[in-house]
């Protein structure tokens, strides 16, 4: 019984699609949250800092 052929340029285009759809989910992935974070926090500590100010004076 002989070995079936296989296609080399089926797998290689198969490849190449995965290969495409990898660098259209890349494009869009979202973008960093951590800025956001950071202004929360800073705002926070200038929240605390005035309200400690207003406490002690």
């Amino acid at each position: 019984m002989s070995e079936p052929q296989i296609d080399p340029a089926g797998n290689t285009q198969a490849f190449r699609a995965f290969a495409r759809e990898q660098e259209v989910e890349a494009a869009h992935e979202q973008p960093s949250r951590m800025p956001i974070w950071i202004a929360v926090g800073v705002v926070a500590l200038v929240a605390i800092a005035v309200a400690a100010y207003f406490l002690i004076s």
